[in-house]
């Protein structure tokens, strides 16, 4: 292959009661890019769009994990790079890491798919750490892998694939204001009560067990955060706002996307989405606050080729 172009899509991560362990793949925005083959060697990113990002390979999330992928391979060629933001930095959409899978993804198929997804998600989280300094895995793996995964073990790192019940639905929305991932992470406990954590883990087996059979009913009961969620919402304006009406008009559960402001909702079946999303819609579009609102089924099958040669 000498030449492909890409689909890296949007994640969820935390879902709740997941924190810095789940993740999801979302499947109506995303990144699009494009690899190509080149006789000199190195990395050059051609063109950006939809995001003021750095040219520089070594300050990029996408180029710095392809240079690295190259040079490990001992790459007899270099690669042209080109990406198509499809949602904003700072989302809590995971949009550095669609670009740092996305290029993970795009580098090995250049190379000839001679690593694995495992492998990939590593190389990843070094694009994760360019960008924000840390070698997180939720949202990279959920772009690589698809559909929801969990994050077992950061030592040795372990990722395990969690299926997907078939009326799952997403809606999200992104009100335009910032928020730091690391103010996000600066209002969170240092310490926990045994009896919070002892319902916090309680939720994640339970939200896991509902996606293997399928009963919306414990994803429903288990899509709750008594952890993160009670201190970073102050962050998001009118966030309980959000999540009630999302909950009132047959969310499943509405959380915290990431460090936020995107706030998401599940949903079981198209019906029930279409009210959520209008009930969110209601709810915001009077705060001044613009707002970007999106519907999505999960994307069980994480990063698409739309072209290659």
């Amino acid at each position: 292959m000498n030449y492909l172009k890409l689909f890296s899509p949007a994640t969820v991560a935390n879902v709740s009661c997941g924190f810095d362990s789940l993740g999801l793949a979302a499947d109506t925005i995303g990144d699009e890019m494009t690899f190509t083959k080149t006789a000199e060697k190195g990395v050059k990113i051609t063109a950006i769009s939809g995001a003021s990002l750095s040219y520089k390979v070594d300050e990029n999330a996408a180029s710095a994990v392809v240079q690295k992928m190259l040079n490990e391979a001992n790459a007899d060629f270099g690669v042209s790079l080109t990406i198509s933001k499809g949602y904003s930095p700072g989302s809590g959409l995971g949009s550095s890491a669609a670009s740092a899978a996305g290029a993970a993804f795009g580098a090995n198929q250049l190379l000839g798919n001679i690593y694995s997804e495992l492998e990939l998600v590593k190389f990843a989280m070094f694009g994760e750490e360019v960008a924000c300094g840390s070698q997180i895995a939720d949202n990279v793996a959920a772009a690589i892998y698809g559909g929801f995964v969990l994050i077992r073990s950061y030592e040795p790192l372990e990722i395990i694939k969690l299926p997907v019940p078939k009326e799952l639905k997403l809606v999200a929305i992104h009100p335009q204001v910032e928020v730091k991932t690391k103010d996000a992470r600066a209002v969170l406990p240092t310490k926990i009560d045994l009896k919070d954590a002892i319902t916090q883990w309680a939720n994640v087996g339970g939200l896991i067990s509902g996606l293997y059979t399928e009963d919306y009913q414990l994803i429903s009961n288990s899509l709750v955060d008594i952890i993160v969620e009670p201190y970073r919402k102050k962050l998001i304006p009118h966030f309980d706002e959000v999540k009630n009406a999302a909950i009132k008009s047959g969310a499943l559960g509405a959380g915290i996307s990431g460090s936020g402001p995107t706030i998401f909702a599940l949903c079981k079946g198209d019906e029930d989405a279409k009210k959520v999303h209008s009930a969110i819609n209601e709810s915001y579009k009077n705060t001044g606050i613009e707002f970007t609102l999106f519907t999505s089924k999960i994307n069980e099958k994480g990063i698409k080729i739309l072209e290659s040669n």
